[in-house]
């Protein structure tokens, strides 16, 4: 029986196997390395977050983005837009530098065996495992809004499903969502010749300023921090101290979870995209349509009267939404047997990310109703790593990671170390 089998190969599930292959441990792990980076992100776009922010987590930390880049002879400079497919290559490199395969295979079942588990493969295996941590990333979660889940194939997409714009050169193309990626969705489509029209219930847009110096005076550092997803006190908290977000009453949790950093656009799009998309804000869709080759949308503003837009083609950048119910590999009595925190259905994590079945761990999205917005990024893996591996149970001793070292006062939920890098 294996100590612990990681189900998926992106950011978390690799920082994970990594820091479980460190502590000895007998683990593998299974996923399409980097896969939502590799297939589900049209070509040509950029991190968010700055380079300096966005590593992978091992013990050791000599395999970062920036040593990656160096030894790439690229640059990751701090203020410079990083392209998606240079973290996605880093992130291939970083599967490639574990001292265990990455192996690309499908786990379609999960369930209780013993005092662990029975993991299924697609391809017919069965293992055992004492721990399993399911690091499944955020394809599982994809949200359509509702009116636009009855349309035929081919006339509404999300914006994960696209890797290349070009099949809508010429085309008129309605993107729903006001966030980032909405917004670089319609740039990069008006770039590869379709015409895009942004359409959102947010009565404005919101876009990110330039990031202030590294090195500033001590002041400026005071009242407004760095930190891996931004600056500013409140960013700096949700950024770096996940184990007290945790502390918090769930229903302010969730509140945080679902409401911190929220839709805008990176500063340096901004350029790129006023004065080329049209906008039509304060919209919220009625209803959805076939209407010829394309679909017709009724839309209408709060107190105003519906009117038609009519389109090829509804492009919904509506983001992801963590539900347990979206898992199909967990066996069913397992799944709804979870606790969840209340108001979400995301499973109620302790200090190690732990769910209410001893064994069963739970790393990313899933993870941010308990832990807070830093979940929803790369950011989260050097908070969520090492502290996951830690928790496992029943490893034998020989084999069990250290505990975390502790400072005078600090609690169970609190680390030893400072959280590390962004997304």
């Amino acid at each position: 029986m294996h100590d612990l089998v990681v189900v998926g190969a992106g950011p978390y599930g690799l920082s994970v196997a990594a820091h479980a292959a460190a502590a000895g441990l007998d683990v593998r792990v299974f996923g399409r390395p980097m896969a939502s980076w590799r297939d589900h992100m049209p070509a040509g776009m950029f991190l968010k977050s700055e380079p300096w922010a966005t590593d992978l987590s091992a013990p050791g930390k000599a395999r970062t983005l920036a040593a990656y880049c160096a030894e790439q002879g690229l640059g990751a400079e701090h203020g410079v837009p990083l392209p998606v497919d240079t973290f996605t290559r880093y992130g291939l490199w970083f599967a490639d530098g574990l001292p265990l395969p990455v192996e690309e295979r499908e786990i379609t079942a999960v369930a209780p065996h013993g005092g662990g588990f029975r993991v299924g493969t697609a391809d017919g295996e069965t293992l055992g495992a004492r721990n399993v941590a399911l690091a499944v990333g955020v394809m599982p979660f994809v949200h359509l809004p509702g009116v636009l889940r009855g349309l035929p194939d081919g006339l509404a997409s999300h914006s994960t499903d696209h890797r290349d714009l070009g099949r809508f050169r010429g085309a008129e193309v309605t993107v729903v969502g006001a966030g980032q990626a909405a917004l670089e969705t319609a740039v990069l489509l008006a770039e590869a010749g379709a015409r895009p029209t942004v359409v959102a219930r947010a009565a404005r847009l919101r876009w990110n300023t330039p990031p202030v110096p590294l090195r500033r005076g001590r002041g400026a550092a005071l009242r407004a921090p760095h930190s891996g997803l931004g600056t500013g006190w409140s960013t700096w908290v949700w950024s770096e101290l996940p184990w007290a977000v945790r502390r918090l009453p769930e229903a302010a949790r969730a509140h945080i979870a679902a409401t911190a950093l929220g839709p805008a656009g990176a500063w340096w799009l901004r350029e790129r995209f006023e004065g080329v998309v049209p906008v039509r804000l304060g919209l919220r869709l009625l209803r959805a349509e076939p209407h010829g080759a394309g679909v017709r949308l009724t839309v209408a503003s709060p107190g105003g009267n519906p009117e038609v837009i009519e389109t090829a083609h509804v492009v919904a950048a509506t983001g992801f939404v963590p539900d347990l119910r979206r898992l199909d590999l967990l066996d069913p009595a397992l799944r709804e047997g979870l606790r969840t925190v209340r108001g979400t259905r995301a499973p109620a994590l302790s200090g190690g990310f732990e769910s209410s079945r001893a064994g069963l761990f739970f790393a990313g999205l899933l993870s941010a109703p308990s832990f807070g917005p830093a979940m929803r990024f790369v950011h989260g893996v050097s908070f969520t790593a090492g502290r996951l591996v830690r928790g496992l149970r029943d490893v034998p001793s020989g084999r069990r990671p250290a505990a975390a070292p502790r400072m005078p006062g600090q609690g169970a939920d609190r680390p030893g170390a400072p959280a590390g890098a962004a997304r």
